[in-house]
């Protein structure tokens, strides 16, 4: 990759729903500022210009036709997108989800970042962290990509937990298609009394402790001191169940690790730069601070 700055102007879009709160557009100009390139990121909020997440196709035309250099997708198009695209990179396609699309001459690719920026925040966060045995809460997209993630980090035993167990079973049953080598087993929250006592850590992966949906997502007795605890919320950066963890010992990872390497990976798709992931990950923190 290169590592000098670019001479052309940068056009890039974030495309969903509710978007406007987040925190990448900032997150990226800040960096490209750095790196002295001409670097312009928008948001797209797709409920609010009154398209349809299943227009997610026209969007790429426009986009194409109005001179953007890529966008970055998220919720509700990450696996509608993939069908209007030229080509998916295979993590990407293993994960069935693209959050990223460079426009590459003629042709849209498609990338996914999210299962790179855990794996890459777990190694910078909790290096040396046993993943014998890992228990991970959540069966949804985010939790598709954090079990590839662990998986492909050598977690030997992986128990997919989630509200819904068909749910759970589904993606239980997909990692272990793709990563034969590794036990991958699917249960409902009423069992983690039985899996977290002999667990090396725990993921979470649901939306319980953002700052709208608040509180624990499982009883904090179950937590004990020989248990790494990682979250993937990131507003609040301390969440309740990272709070929970430190009181009794736990080493814990913050959401801020996955969210900021997911950036730094997309920035470098983009622009052909490698960032200073040091740097977007202060400036990551001041924005949530």
């Amino acid at each position: 990759m290169a590592t000098e700055p670019a001479t052309r102007p940068f056009l890039v879009g974030l495309v969903g729903v509710g978007v406007g709160p987040s925190l990448t557009p900032a997150l990226h100009m800040a960096e490209a500022k750095a790196h002295g390139l001409d670097y312009l990121y928008r948001t797209v909020d797709l409920h609010d210009i009154g398209v349809a997440p299943e227009q997610i196709g026209e969007v790429l035309s426009w986009a194409r036709a109005l001179g953007f250099n890529a966008l970055n997708v998220t919720h509700p198009c990450k696996q509608l997108v993939i069908p209007h695209l030229d080509d998916v990179d295979a993590a990407a396609a293993t994960l069935g989800a693209v959050n990223t699309v460079v426009f590459d001459g003629s042709r849209t690719v498609g990338y996914n970042t999210d299962a790179p920026g855990f794996a890459t925040g777990f190694a910078e966060g909790l290096p040396d962290a046993a993943t014998g045995d890992v228990v991970q809460l959540g069966a949804g997209g985010a939790g598709t990509a954090v079990g590839h993630a662990l998986l492909d980090l050598g977690t030997g035993h992986l128990t997919v937990v989630d509200v819904d167990v068909d749910r759970a079973t589904a993606l239980a049953r997909e990692l272990s298609a793709r990563h034969p080598e590794a036990r991958v087993d699917a249960a409902d929250f009423d069992k983690l009394a039985v899996l977290l006592p002999h667990a090396d850590g725990v993921v979470h992966c649901t939306p319980t402790g953002m700052a709208d949906h608040p509180g624990l997502p499982f009883d904090e007795s179950l937590l004990h001191s020989e248990l790494w605890v990682a979250d993937i919320v990131y507003r609040p950066l301390d969440t309740a169940l990272l709070s929970a963890a430190r009181r009794v010992g736990c080493r814990t990872l913050d959401g801020g690790h996955m969210a900021v390497h997911q950036a730094t990976t997309a920035f470098e798709l983009i622009t052909g730069i490698t960032p200073d992931a040091a740097r977007m990950s202060r400036h990551f923190r001041s924005l949530v601070s």
